[in-house]
């Protein structure tokens, strides 16, 4: 298959065992994914660096690849103990990162002009005018390195739900397979350093975004957690996006390409922004009728009963937008029965 056009400083690229060798220590264990979206595979396996760098791991990858598969790999370290991936399962932060996957060229510039954080180790170019930006880094912990990554998402932009900890990211050597055409992925080194959380000048001691300190002070406020999962950055995610007026359709693209670490992308996108978009839409006063209409365009399964699916979504989401506004209750005819809307009943 031809290949898109690539970067053109290609002769500088490293090698994929050139990445990761420079990038973990020999007996690091880390996460490999690999996705085939066109036939639903998904392979995850943990290893170590020193065998992932090695001919007969990387022989399987480029078969994997050549199938249609794309190949991700994590940035922090796992515990020995684990074939998992989840914050728990996270021994060390090794890596910060953003994920520039709009205007990438100009928050890459803004970026290397900046002088509150360092040259970033390594850019990754992973398709026209998209780019994984690394830093290498020690003594930071999972809170930290996370809350890092979303000021940074904040000042230079990024994708915001690729941020936590556990994210795997393209690995170099490999073509992007999303494209009709293939786009080989292609790292270059910028700097052999190591950082500290001190290098980087943005006001990180406070740890939080306004965004952030404000929603954990409602957390705090009912004896909850304020930790969120990736799931519930994801949720927050897609209504801001939605209450800035972008489309489901692209918000569906976007999650699915970025959460490729569930189980059912695609289910887990359109179920996440449709839901995302009742919430969103029945809170500013929207006729539900024509939100359920938007929503059977997207069921998070094709075989679903996407009239169904709308229905249902709308009622719940009318009664919880209901109770969270305290809204006043409906009224009655004179028989006392439930007033209507559209189709949809409005239980007082």
């Amino acid at each position: 298959m031809p290949a898109l056009e690539q970067n053109p400083e290609r002769e500088n690229a490293l090698t994929t065992e050139e990445y990761i060798r420079r990038n973990f220590e020999p007996n690091d264990r880390i996460a490999i994914l690999v996705l085939n979206r066109e036939s639903g595979r998904k392979v995850q396996r943990v290893t170590t660096a020193e065998k992932l760098a090695s001919e007969s791991w990387q022989a399987w990858l480029r078969h994997e690849n050549a199938q249609g598969a794309n190949i991700y790999i994590s940035y922090n370290v796992l515990r020995d103990d684990t074939r998992n991936r989840t914050k728990a399962d996270v021994a060390a932060i090794r890596h910060v990162f953003l994920d520039l996957d709009k205007d990438g060229n100009r928050s890459l510039a803004a970026i290397r002009a900046s002088n509150d954080i360092p040259s970033p180790n390594y850019i990754l170019s992973t398709s026209p005018g998209k780019y994984q930006v690394i830093w290498r880094v020690e003594g930071m912990s999972q809170t930290e390195a996370e809350n890092l990554q979303r000021v940074m998402v904040s000042r230079f932009g990024g994708d915001p739900a690729a941020t936590d900890s556990t994210r795997v990211l393209r690995l170099p050597g490999f073509n992007n397979k999303k494209y009709e055409q293939d786009f080989r992925v292609e790292a270059r080194e910028l700097t052999a350093a190591t950082y500290r959380l001190s290098d980087f000048k943005l006001g990180i001691e406070q740890a939080h975004t306004p965004q952030q300190e404000r929603s954990n002070t409602y957390s705090e406020q009912r004896g909850v957690n304020p930790r969120r999962t990736p799931s519930d950055h994801d949720w927050r995610w897609a209504q801001d996006r939605l209450r800035s007026g972008e489309s489901i359709e692209l918000l569906i693209k976007r999650l699915e390409d970025y959460r490729y670490d569930k189980p059912r992308p695609s289910y887990y996108a359109r179920r996440t922004v449709t839901r995302a978009y009742a919430r969103v839409a029945l809170a500013r006063g929207d006729n539900p009728e024509a939100v359920a209409q938007t929503i059977r365009q997207f069921p998070p399964n094709p075989r679903q009963n996407a009239e169904e699916y709308a229905e249902q979504t709308v009622q719940e989401f009318m009664a919880k937008v209901g109770r969270s506004n305290q809204r006043q209750p409906a009224t009655r005819s004179q028989s006392g029965q439930h007033t209507h809307h559209l189709g949809f009943e409005v239980t007082p």
